[in-house]
């Protein structure tokens, strides 16, 4: 599973990575995490607004922060 972070490294992006290792923790998964911060990708993405969840290649959540709870309904 990739799991990516579409973001330049704001306090929300880091606030959404540690969301997303508190997630599989709880869910005892593992995944690939990377932090995307170049623009021209994440505009890719069709991204307007960071942060944004990616996992495996679908855009889940954008412009916000999901909580963990969203973030496991994502990867159940």
């Amino acid at each position: 599973m990739k799991i990516e972070v579409l973001g330049t490294g704001c306090p929300k992006c880091h606030k959404t990575k540690q969301n997303i290792e508190a997630a599989l923790s709880e869910l005892g998964k593992e995944a690939d995490i990377t932090q995307v911060k170049d623009l021209k990708s994440i505009a890719g993405y069709g991204v307007m607004v960071t942060p944004a969840l990616v996992i495996d290649g679908e855009v889940k959540v954008a412009g916000r922060v999901p909580t963990v709870d969203q973030i496991k309904m994502f990867l159940t």
